[in-house]
Order: structure tokens, then sequence, then C-alpha cells
């Protein structure tokens, strides 16, 4: 089983219903390829390092999941590309160093939150 992190980012000028339907469908084809989701994290609306499409911030997302095959890999960038909503994706295969510092990251994010 492979591990996976992708981040994508979609368009501002989105309402909060419809970036949450956004991140909704992508997690469905995820989950629909029959991978496991180990972490979601929603980073909010960040300002862009450069623009993109005439535009200075995007709501950015990550998805960290496990999948059996790579096809689910092309079928999730073919939605990201189609949906115009989402203005830049990267999808990263990881390591067991990147895994590990993944569950680090993980750990520091939960307990920031209490």
């Amino acid at each position: 089983m492979k591990h996976y992190e992708t981040v994508f980012i979609l368009t501002p000028v989105l309402s909060d219903v419809q970036v949450k339907e956004a991140v909704d469908k992508f997690k469905d084809i995820i989950v629909g390829a029959g991978a496991k989701i180990d972490n979601q994290e929603n980073w909010g609306l960040k300002k862009l390092a450069y623009p993109i499409q005439k535009k200075s911030t995007g709501f950015y997302h990550l998805f960290e999941y496990s999948a059996e095959n790579g096809e689910l890999i092309a079928d999730l960038e073919v939605a990201f590309k189609r949906d115009e909503k989402v203005i830049r994706f990267l999808t990263t295969n990881l390591d067991k160093h990147a895994l590990a510092w993944a569950r680090v990251r993980e750990s520091r994010m939960k307990a920031e939150k209490n």
C-alpha cells in the first residue's frame, strides 16, 4: 500500500458551502476508489506566493491517504483539472521519512487545538 499527500487550492471567491462541496467531491473520489484517508486538514484562506489566475489568495486543503493502485491519482488529477474551482494542486508519494514527518505534524496540530 502506498501513501500519498495531495494539497489543492480553491479559488477565493467561493462561499463556505461551495468550498465544503468541492472538498467533499474530491474526498468521495478518493474513498470511492478504495483508498483510506489518514488525515485531512483545512488550512483556510491563505495568501499565495504569487498571483494565479489574477488571484492573490486561495483556500488550501490537504488530504493524506493510502491507496493500493496509482490509477486513483490519475483519476483525481483529471477531476482537479476539470473543476474550475481548483487553481492549483499537487500530489506526492510519501516515503517513510515523509510519512514520519506527517505523523509529527499531525500530532502537533492536535496539540495546538487542545
